[in-house]
C-alpha cells in the first residue's frame, strides 16, 4: 500500500468573477456542502474558505486522484447543487480554470491561516490584486492568446 501526503492549494473563481457568494452565511453553506460532498467522494479537504467571487481550498490528494478530476468533481457538483437549491439569485457557475500549487509540510499552517482570513484579507485587496500576488509568488506567467 502506498503512503502519500500531497497537499495542494486550489483557488478558483465564479464565472466572470461575479460576486454571487455575497453573504457570509451563504458562503458558509456552500463551503460546508463542498466539504460534505468531497468527503462522500473520498476527497480530503483540509481547509476551505473564500470570498464573494472565489474559493480557496487546501486538499490532500489521494494516491489515485488527479488535480483535474478533483476540480471537476468539486466545481461541477457544487455549481449544480447551488442552482438546484437556489442558494443565490441567478444562474451560478464556476470559471473553468483554477490555480493550484503544492504546499510543503512546513507551509500547511501558513496556508490554512491565509485561507481562514479571506474576509479580512479582502477588505484591503481585490481578487485581481490577490491573483497578481499569487501568480508572482508562485512563478505563474500570464499568456495572451492573441
Amino acid at each position: 500500500m502506498p503512503y502519500v501526503k500531497v497537499y495542494i492549494h486550489f483557488v478558483w473563481t465564479t464565472k466572470k468573477k461575479q460576486p454571487l457568494l455575497n453573504s457570509s452565511d451563504m458562503r458558509q453553506i456552500v463551503w460546508q456542502h463542498i466539504r460534505d460532498n468531497a468527503r462522500e467522494k473520498g476527497i480530503f479537504i483540509d481547509f476551505i474558505n473564500g470570498w464573494v467571487d472565489h474559493c480557496h481550498c487546501l486538499i490532500s490528494l489521494g494516491v489515485a486522484q488527479t488535480m483535474s478530476d478533483v476540480m471537476k468533481l468539486i466545481k461541477g457538483e457544487s455549481s449544480f447543487w447551488i442552482n438546484k437549491n437556489n442558494v443565490c439569485s441567478g444562474k451560478f457557475e464556476w470559471q473553468d480554470e483554477y490555480y493550484a500549487v503544492s504546499v510543503s509540510e512546513r507551509g500547511i499552517d501558513i496556508v490554512r491561516e491565509y485561507i481562514r482570513n479571506q474576509e479580512a484579507h479582502h477588505r484591503h485587496k481585490t481578487w485581481d490584486q490577490e491573483c497578481d500576488t499569487f501568480m508572482k509568488e508562485h512563478g505563474f506567467q500570464k499568456y495572451s492568446t492573441r
